[in-house]
């Protein structure tokens, strides 16, 4: 799944793809480098991020949507959304998945929406909202509170009418967690395999690498995103949110060649 931030304050890439040409381009360019999934967001959810009218979300989103489309881009479209608005939208113009950092809080109708839209659903994890999450997030056992919280969600998307066969469960790498929280859900990720669902990891260019590395920008931590990126990989993740498309796509391809006889040549 490759990152498409069509917004000027991402923490990774903000302002580089605010321009919708610039944006379908490098979308584009991230199908050439393997890329099976866009996720394509016009509100960032960085720490500290403000909330950005539906209004604005859209005029940044739907001319990329809309881009794509002439392009006949041949991967799977993601919005990356709050709001169900949004979701509806982008659905009608081409995306299979609402991506949803929330996990269908955010708005009232946002179960009612997803149930509607019969697209996959991401349900991610996040403690508050992205303007606070990381003001002393605590926990007394962070991998079982998320995956509490994942299946709660679940329940509440298959009781308002979400098939549950549509349904993908991220533990939200960096959404109200320290560098330990972050840690403690990359060793025990196959925990959340229990919930019998795709698990998504997003943790490519996370501020909790820097941790055990010089500060520096957010593109120079392609090393540590690979390295979670590959035990994701041996813990049964099995979508991966990237940046760094090509360079991921190599490392899990190597990966598997190496774990799997059938596959080496």
């Amino acid at each position: 799944m490759g990152v498409v931030n069509a917004t000027p304050d991402s923490f990774s890439d903000g302002g580089k793809y605010l321009d919708s040409a610039a944006a379908v381009a490098h979308a584009l360019q991230l199908v050439e480098e393997g890329a099976d999934i866009l996720d394509i967001g016009g509100e960032s959810t960085r720490p500290g991020a403000d909330v950005v009218s539906a209004g604005e979300e859209r005029a940044r989103v739907m001319p990329v949507m809309e881009g794509l489309a002439r392009a006949e881009c041949k991967a799977r479209i993601s919005i990356d959304t709050r709001k169900p608005q949004i979701a509806r939208e982008a659905v009608a113009a081409g995306a299979t998945i609402w991506n949803d950092v929330t996990a269908l809080t955010y708005a009232q109708d946002s179960l009612e929406t997803a149930a509607v839209l019969k697209c996959e659903i991401v349900l991610m994890h996040a403690a508050g909202d992205p303007k606070t999450m990381q003001q002393n997030p605590t926990y007394k056992d962070v991998v079982e509170e998320v995956y509490a919280y994942l299946s709660g969600r679940m329940e509440a998307s298959v009781r308002a009418g979400v098939s549950q066969d549509r349904i993908i469960v991220d533990p939200g790498i960096g959404f109200g967690k320290t560098v330990a929280h972050n840690l403690a859900l990359l060793a025990n990720l196959d925990r959340f395999a229990a919930l019998g669902r795709p698990i998504l990891l997003g943790a490519s260019r996370k501020r909790f690498i820097a941790a055990f590395d010089r500060e520096g920008p957010a593109g120079g931590r392609l090393g540590g995103s690979l390295a979670a990126a590959l035990a994701g990989l041996r813990r049964g993740a099995s979508i991966f949110r990237v940046h760094d498309v090509s360079a991921t796509r190599q490392a899990l391809n190597i990966a598997d060649a190496i774990e799997n006889p059938d596959l080496r040549r």
